[in-house]
């Protein structure tokens, strides 16, 4: 009888399929391991995620983040694996057909992982090492099984349930896959005890740290200022729920005992460098501000309000020397670098013209979660995150925006820019179903640094009404409003506007976050059943 041509094929591409996979988990768990021993942000995984981030095109970027809010970055690193677990499935059926072409494969995705860890800000050639290992040991273990694979039973060889003479021995491949299998699993759990054991200190150092007593105290969140209205929010934030948006892939843990500040460049006349407890030593305050996120179309979820505990920026750049460029500094824009290599840029104005500009190192109450910026980060009222919220700060540095484009500024959005003024409808949902009579029509406005004077609701294009507003906190917050609307059966469309401190009224122009956030009332279209 002749033989099926294809009986040969299927075990040599189970073979393949296979060991790309195993290969690809080995390799992974190594990369790991070395990365635990040296920078967690030099694995492959969060090296090319940070490098797809950088060279993502900010139309894509902000919608994974409309699409995906602050799980974007989970999906970028799954969708990683997928790619990568692709990748090893297709080097495997080359590897059972061309051994040294699935190499060669393997060395080079091990030289694009090396390249991204490199690109990263505050690189250095030891964030290489990870890849390279990691590539090294998948392309070792996928000689090994492929090679293993090839091998066949002597004649006579063949026992029951096996194949005969000349076939694949697969109890041999199958024990080595296992062997394979359990020293990377061995490996992984030693990278995560490694890994949990580097962080351990700055976790340590958190449980330890115990935040000053003010020496200027937030007064008490005002009566009325929360009005308790089913379906709104909080006045103030609580951590858990605060927005988070940015580019880390791996949260920086920093040990607050070892943490240091550096402050200089043009027009600083007194360098300083500061551990925490030197920066601590000054006048300690508390105030509340509400953070909005650049990336935040009209009505989304990334604005938070928390009661923040920290020292003034001003005071702690003019101990420096510095002067503001209306006092003549030579200086327009403050350049704070986070731990990871962000780069943020302020304008030296904004932050000593009196504002509650801070370095943080307190939110409601407690220390700076660790996703937040533990141990200090900046805080500055009335502009976006981007251009003041560096988080994980280690380094102020003075210079102009003529001459240094801040990381964002590189990718499109505006060198400076102010909160716009908005309001946004959080109770009924869009597409709520709601029964006739009275429905509370309630929400928040912004306008930081300015102040939320009116807000204004309106039903199907109809007449503005005024709202009831919660009791101010300051300028630098937001406000809660409602207004009791007599719901009719219908479908309606509801709106909402603002009008800040300054008598200027939020404008219905619609435009999207680029370069410097989204403008537009926040409208809301509702069904109104009639009963029975």
């Amino acid at each position: 009888m002749e033989a099926h041509p294809s009986r040969g094929a299927r075990p040599r591409r189970t073979t393949g399929v296979v060991s790309g996979i195993v290969a690809a988990v080995a390799g992974l768990a190594c990369a790991q391991l070395a990365a635990a021993a040296g920078r967690p942000e030099a694995s492959p995984v969060t090296a090319v995620g940070g490098a797809v981030v950088d060279l993502t095109p900010v139309a894509v970027r902000e919608w994974a983040i409309r699409l995906f809010g602050t799980s974007d970055k989970l999906v970028l690193g799954l969708g990683i694996l997928v790619v990568l677990a692709a990748v090893a499935v297709g080097t495997g059926l080359l590897a059972v057909r061309h051994l040294p072409a699935a190499l060669a494969v393997t060395g080079g995705f091990g030289l694009v992982g090396a390249l991204a860890a490199l690109s990263r800000p505050e690189a250095s050639w030891r964030d290489a090492l990870p890849s390279l290992v990691g590539a090294l040991v998948s392309a070792g273990v996928l000689y090994l099984l492929v090679t293993a694979g090839r091998r066949t039973r002597p004649a006579g060889a063949a026992r029951d349930g096996t194949d005969g003479a000349g076939s694949m021995d697969r109890r041999r491949f199958g024990r080595l896959v296992v062997a394979v299998l359990a020293a990377s699993a061995g490996v992984g759990l030693g990278a995560q005890r490694l890994g949990a054991h580097g962080s351990a200190d700055a976790t340590a150092s958190r449980a330890r740290f115990r935040l000053p007593r003010p020496t200027v105290p937030a007064p008490p969140v005002p009566a009325g200022a929360d009005l308790r209205v089913p379906g709104l929010g909080p006045f103030l934030t609580p951590d858990q729920d605060f927005y988070r948006v940015d580019t880390a892939l791996v949260v920086p843990r920093v040990d607050a005992e070892t943490w240091r500040l550096r402050i200089h460049g043009e027009g600083v006349t007194r360098p300083l460098e500061l551990d925490l407890r030197q920066l601590l030593a000054r006048p300690v305050v508390e105030h509340d501000i509400t953070l909005t996120c650049v990336s935040n179309e009209v009505g989304g979820p990334y604005a938070g309000n928390a009661r923040w505990l920290g020292v003034r920026l001003g005071d702690l750049l003019r101990e420096a020397g510095v002067r503001p460029p209306s006092q003549g500094g030579p200086a327009d824009q403050l350049v704070a670098r986070s731990v990871d290599g962000m780069t943020i840029g302020t304008p030296v104005e904004a932050v000593m013209d009196g504002r509650a500009a801070l370095l943080a190192v307190g939110m409601n109450g407690r220390p700076l979660p660790f996703a937040h910026g533990f141990p200090v980060r900046m805080v500055v009222p009335g502009l976006y995150g981007y251009v003041s919220a560096c988080k994980w700060l280690a380094e102020l540095r003075l210079t102009t925006f003529a001459a240094y484009d801040a990381y964002w500024v590189r990718r499109s959005w505006a060198q400076q820019a102010q909160v716009k003024t908005q309001a946004r409808i959080d109770t009924p949902r869009s597409y709520a179903d709601l029964s006739p009579g009275p429905v509370a029509v309630a929400g928040v406005a912004w306008a930081q640094h300015r102040g939320i004077d009116r807000v204004q609701v309106r039903v199907d294009g109809g007449s503005w009404q005024e709202a009831r507003l919660g009791t101010a906190d300051g300028a630098d917050t937001w406000r809660q409003w409602v207004w009791p609307w007599q719901a009719t059966a219908g479908r309606h469309t509801l709106e909402v506007r603002a009008t800040d401190g300054t008598g200027a009224v939020q404008t219905g122009v619609r435009t999207g976050t680029v370069p410097d956030g989204a403008t537009g009332w926040h409208a809301v279209d509702v069904d109104v059943r009639a009963l029975g």
